[in-house]
């Protein structure tokens, strides 16, 4: 025989009445809500070292008496801005930096700069890398991944976008001589530094370095992350090797960290990929990075694509007098349809 609640008549058979019935108090409260905020006149300056799951390392009293890292949270009002490495910020709380503390950063300072990438060309989302960054460096191999032309021109679109000045740095010149490649890149006034036979070029990086905030970006296995761990010492990030079969490089390091060089400035060394998506820039902005062709396509008429069909284009007239190489408007030309399609 099942057992059935008792009618409310016989609720007195379990001694219960209505003062046993609580009321829930209003979950908001009574006192009216307000849009003033605490100004945070006492937050503590502060740099983003590196972002994990919710988490900021934040570097307080850079370069003061009493520099010192410290564990922070974001507060509730910044929960739809995003803060990645690189970026200035207010903190407040426990800045003291000793174990098992917990600030809260509070304002994100204005941007100079924001190095930013898509997922493919045809993303409009657009996905911030680094903030506050003052120069790209750009690291390819000379083999062992074959290096990419194509990938470092996007490169050099995204930098130019975000008004961040590049530099090529070339590892693995050991295995083929970069040279033939570089040649796509010698009109464009891009610092290029190569490693020696066996040997980083360190001594040749620290004066372009020092004084810079650098974001390192490159293909996965050229090397990157066993450069950045040659400038810093003691930084143990991880590395991989390419793979036999493919060719391609294994995806090793796998966060954004900013790292102080010891013989001056920051470098930011981010995940080893394999594509790097624009589909966030404007098409205009493109030519900004091949300036060797911008100073031909001024002569073009009003409103010209620059593609391939575009008639009386002058990018046609300067490959047919010899003026512009047909590879390197070729390069050109395929990215911009790529972002226009």
């Amino acid at each position: 025989m099942s057992w059935l609640p008792p009618d409310d008549e016989d609720d007195d058979a379990f001694g219960f009445d209505e003062s046993d019935v609580r009321i829930r108090p209003n979950p908001k409260g009574t006192r009216p809500r307000t849009k003033t905020r605490p100004d945070h006149g006492d937050a503590v300056v502060g740099r983003v070292l590196s972002v994990d799951r919710g988490r900021y390392t934040v570097m307080a009293d850079e370069d003061g008496a009493e520099e010192r890292v410290i564990t922070t949270t974001r507060a509730r009002e910044l929960r739809r801005e995003a803060i990645v490495t690189g970026d200035r910020v207010d903190v407040v709380g426990d800045t003291t930096g000793e174990e098992g503390t917990l600030a809260r950063i509070v304002r994100i300072r204005p941007r100079t700069t924001l190095l930013r990438r898509s997922a493919d060309d045809t993303d409009q989302v657009e996905r911030v890398i680094v903030a506050n960054a003052d120069q790209l460096m750009i690291v390819i191999a000379a083999a062992d991944p074959e290096p990419r032309a194509r990938l470092v021109d996007r490169y050099l679109v995204a930098a130019y976008d975000a008004g961040i000045a590049p530099l090529i740095v070339v590892t693995k010149t050991d295995l083929a001589d970069p040279g033939p490649f570089l040649a796509n890149f010698a009109a464009l006034d891009v610092p290029v530094v190569r490693s020696a036979r066996g040997a980083w070029p360190l001594a040749e990086l620290a004066p372009i370095l020092d004084g810079h905030t650098t974001v390192a970006v490159g293909h996965s296995g050229v090397g990157k992350s066993t450069l950045v761990n040659a400038l810093v010492p003691g930084t143990d990030r991880a590395v991989g090797v390419v793979n036999a079969v493919t060719g391609r490089g294994r995806h090793t390091s796998s966060s954004t960290v900013s790292l102080r060089v010891p013989t001056g400035g920051w470098i930011i060394d981010t995940p080893g990929v394999r594509s790097f998506g624009l589909g966030h820039i404007d098409p205009a902005n493109v030519l900004r990075a091949f300036t060797d062709l911008a100073e031909v396509a001024a002569d073009c008429p009003r409103g010209c694509t620059h593609l391939a069909d575009a008639p009386d284009c002058a990018l046609d007239e300067a490959v047919a007098s010899g003026r512009l190489r047909a590879d390197r408007v070729d390069d050109f030309r395929r990215l911009l349809s790529s972002l226009a399609g």
